[in-house]
């Protein structure tokens, strides 16, 4: 390789991150199934080291249970559902919305996970996505991968929300 393709290459692999986004791990899950995602983050905020990780819950997910991470605080905050559903032989009605994961420092140069245990409920529809809208706070800025296509589209989107596909239930 010539020394000005050396040059080229280390340049494009180098700005390569700065496009990532935070994604699942696991991309395809059954519905009535449990589920483990694991939320990788592949760096910070435009330099700056990641300070707090928050990851909204869909509806639908239910039995929600993070990993605790070594030099993180972990909080699982609780709310309503928008229906009832049928776990373990209980009716649950309420449950965790939101897992935040902060006061630890992710440097922008590495790379990590956050885990959360969940159970994908029956009711949710096979063969369609299900996002998990991701707000990664740094110690300058912030990142919101928030967006969510409209059903049939493609995801085009600079700051797309993490997405598992449903698969019926074996």
């Amino acid at each position: 390789m010539s020394k000005a393709g050396f040059v080229v290459a280390t340049i494009v692999l180098a700005a390569a991150p700065a496009s990532a986004h935070v994604t699942l791990e696991t991309r395809q899950a059954a519905v009535g199934s449990y589920y483990k995602a694991v939320f990788a983050v592949p760096h910070g905020c435009a330099g700056s080291a990641t300070t707090r990780i928050r990851v909204q819950i869909p509806e639908g997910v239910i039995g929600v249970k993070p990993m605790p991470k070594p030099g993180w605080s972990v909080e699982a905050i609780k709310g309503k559902y928008a229906n009832q559903y049928d776990f373990h032989g209980s009716k649950l009605s309420e449950g965790v919305k939101e897992v935040v994961w902060s006061g630890g420092k992710l440097a922008d140069e590495h790379y990590d996970e956050f885990v959360v245990a969940t159970f994908l409920t029956e009711g949710l529809k096979p063969n369609s996505m299900l996002y998990f809208p991701v707000v990664q706070e740094c110690e300058q800025g912030v990142s919101r991968w928030i967006d969510i296509p409209r059903e049939g589209e493609g995801h085009g989107s600079k700051s797309p929300a993490p997405g598992v596909k449903l698969m019926p239930k074996p």
